[in-house]
Formats: C-alpha cells, structure tokens, sequence
C-alpha cells in the first residue's frame, strides 16, 4: 500500500476533465490579441449554449462569491427590499451580502438540512409589497438540500420583484430553465459541473433584471455588470482574464455539449441516488432526507463520532479528499460529491473506504453492504438504458416525484422498480 493516489471528492473543486487541463498550457496568449477574442467569444457563446439561455451570459475572475457580491451592487440600492432564503451557510452569505451593501433584507430561515417553502416566499412577498428581489440557493452546498427554484420563480414572477439565484453548485445537478421558469440572474462558477478549477463565475443577466441595474446606487467597480456587458460583446473581458481558464473551459463546454446538459445532470442525480442507497445500507442516517439535492449528499456522522473522524480516514488512508460539514453542522456530517467530472467508479472505491473506515473506527459494518446496493442500482439502470425504458421515476404525487433527485430514504426499492417495470 505504498501508492496512494489524491482524488478530490469534494462539492467544490471537482475532479478536472483531462483535455481542458491540457488546454491550459497553451495560455501563453495575450487577451488583447484577435486569436484570444475568437476564443473568448466562442466559450461565452458556448456558456450561453450550455446554460440554455438567451440572456446575456457575463464571465468574471472571481470566485462564484464575486457574481454574488456583483449580482447585488450593480442591480439594488440601498435600502430596497430583499428576501434572503437562508437554510445554510451559502444562504447566510446571501444575507451577509445583502447587509454590506445596505439593504432592507428580510431573512427567511430554515433550519440546516431543510429548506425555505415556497409558501413562505409568497407569504413574504405578500407582506412586502415594495420587494425589489429574492435571493435564494439552488442547491445549499452545506447540507446538500435542494430548494424548489421553479415554484419560487413562479411567485417572483407575478411581482416587480428579481429573482437572484446562487446555482453555484445547483446548475448541472439539478433541471433549471433560466428562460422558461423567469430566473432572472444565475450565478454559477468554475470549479463545479464545469469540471475545472476555480477561478472563474458567470451570470446570467435577464431583461427585466438590466432594467432594475438601471436604477441601482450602489457603489461598484471591477464588478460592473454593464461594463463587462460591452466589453464581452466586442469579445474581450473589461479586465485581464484568466486566460487559462477560458482555454480550459472552452474544451469542458465542447465536452458539455457533447453529452448533452440533460445527461450531465442524470449523472449526478443517479450518483446521489445510489449514495443515499448504500449509505442507508450500511445503516447510516441521510442529512436532509426530506430536500435531497443531486450536487452532494450529506450523510450523518455515527452517534458519538466526530465527522472529522471520517474526513481525516479518507484522506490518510486513501488520499481521497471528502468534505466535513460546514457551519453549525462541522463535526456532525460529511458530505459526498456528485457533480461535473464523477463516475460510478468513482463512488464504488468511495463507498467501499467508507466501510474500512467505519470498521477501523468499530462501527459494525459487513464489508460489502453498500457496494452491493451500489451494484444493484447501476446494474438496474444499466438494463433499464439498454431496453430503452426512462432512467427516472415517473411516480409523480407517490413519493419519489419525478426524477432521480426525488428519491427519499428508504425509497430507492421504489425507484428502480419503476425503472425496471
């Protein structure tokens, strides 16, 4: 056991997809030079593509924070009304955000693990009439809960209100509609479905959205919404760009479109059903059962064992690297990763170190529990794909709702029954 390889498990950074990191070494480029503005040009056009939008699609050098922080100085002022939908730490930094700059905001809270209804955000809109925006996550990164976007946009909708929607981690996880369901901003970033490293975010920006920037106070200079528009429409970003990070995910983008969006996110909700499969078979407990998200599940730890515990296992044991809980759940849950660049092989080794380190720890575990769900899943997938019968469930209003997502503890047996019938 003298060669340990490092495998990034973990929600954010993923594992990078093998052309865009090659795509890197030919950054020896200067962006003010027509051969960079083809390229640049192609991946936003790409981007737009991908996300399936027509809204403008900016890119940033930032973290998927700086589109955050950008999405509220350029399109509020101070003292406008905001709903913040807080059921994590990622919900929090919404709230954080939204206070830096001024705002009235309204904080929904949920606990973590669950998630803010729909119900509530109409209740608070009906409340607040002067609402100039709601922000919410798409999936909360912290406790691997997925908020019901659609349901909320709806609402918004109806309003003078924008929706601002932090899919960071959500998009290519879970469907999400930006033009059909009326999501007005759409935050996302490198690291994640994207498959390579940070360093990068993109917004959608919708009409209605422009036209509440129109009128916003708020002070702002490197993230200037309306500047980064003109300059990307000339096929240059406003500032010096990561030019290695365009290279890399121009070639991810051409790997997007070629398994198809809908493909990438079946991926990950078959991946995050599977986990919940094994990990219930090995008699553990499913952090927010009741909202599972496709982008990461979160499992907690056994009664009396810090979460830490398993962290640490993976990475001195196999080098693998998985994820603690973050917030007031530290020390109480890990967290596993589905998104962009993961396999089922991936998550047969995963599983399987999980259950050599439950035993070093002396957690009773039969070797072998959560792998065989994980085999009988994918072998009922694989002959479901190759008779050509739906890869999700179709029990809408039964339990499992319609997608792979939807899958509850202890449900799975249903799932695959609808898959197999």
């Amino acid at each position: 056991m003298h060669i340990r390889k490092q495998r990034l498990l973990t929600p954010g950074p993923t594992p990078l997809y093998p052309p865009a990191l090659h795509a890197m070494m030919a950054s020896d480029i200067h962006h003010r030079t027509e051969d960079f503005r083809k390229v640049y040009k192609q991946a936003l056009t790409d981007l737009k593509d991908v996300m399936g939008t027509s809204n403008d699609v900016l890119c940033f050098a930032a973290s998927g924070t700086g589109a955050m922080d950008a999405a509220v100085s350029n399109l509020f002022s101070r003292g406008d009304q905001v709903i913040v939908c807080s059921a994590g730490k990622f919900g929090e930094r919404w709230a954080e955000i939204a206070k830096a700059y001024g705002l009235d905001a309204k904080v929904l809270t949920s606990e973590y693990g669950s998630v803010v209804s729909p119900e509530r955000v109409a209740a608070a809109l009906n409340e607040q009439t002067r609402t100039r925006g709601v922000f919410l996550q798409a999936c909360e990164t912290s406790t691997g809960a997925e908020h019901d976007v659609k349901a909320i946009a709806g609402l918004v909708a109806k309003t003078d209100a924008i929706l601002v929607v932090d899919a960071i981690t959500g998009f290519g996880t879970m469907p999400l509609e930006i033009d059909a369901w009326g999501l007005d901003v759409v935050v996302t970033g490198s690291q994640k479905s994207f498959m390579i490293p940070p360093g990068l975010a993109f917004m959608s920006v919708s009409p209605k959205a422009w036209a509440h920037g129109a009128t916003s106070d708020l002070p702002h200079y490197y993230f200037n919404l309306k500047k980064e528009k003109k300059s990307a429409d000339a096929g240059e970003s406003s500032w010096t760009p990561a030019t290695s990070l365009i290279l890399a995910l121009g070639e991810a983008l051409k790997y997007v479109k070629h398994i198809g969006i809908g493909n990438l996110v079946e991926n990950a909700q078959q991946l995050a059903c599977a986990t919940r499969r094994a990990v219930s078979a090995l008699g553990l407990e499913l952090f927010a059962a009741e909202h599972p998200g496709s982008a990461v599940t979160a499992v907690r730890a056994p009664k009396g064992m810090d979460s830490g515990v398993i962290v640490k296992g993976f990475r001195t044991q196999f080098g693998s690297i998985i994820t603690n809980g973050q917030g007031s759940m530290k020390g109480q849950i890990f967290r596993i990763a589905h998104l962009g660049y993961f396999d089922f092989t991936d998550l047969f080794g995963l599983i399987a170190g999980l259950e050599l380190i439950l035993h070093a720890n002396k957690i009773p575990v039969k070797f072998g529990t959560g792998v065989a769900a994980l085999q009988e899943f994918y072998a009922a997938a694989q002959e479901a794909s190759a008779a050509g019968r739906p890869s999700s469930c179709s029990r809408a209003g039964q339990g499992c709702g319609t997608g792979w997502s939807q899958c509850r503890t202890g449900r799975c047996a249903e799932v695959l029954e609808a898959v197999t019938a």
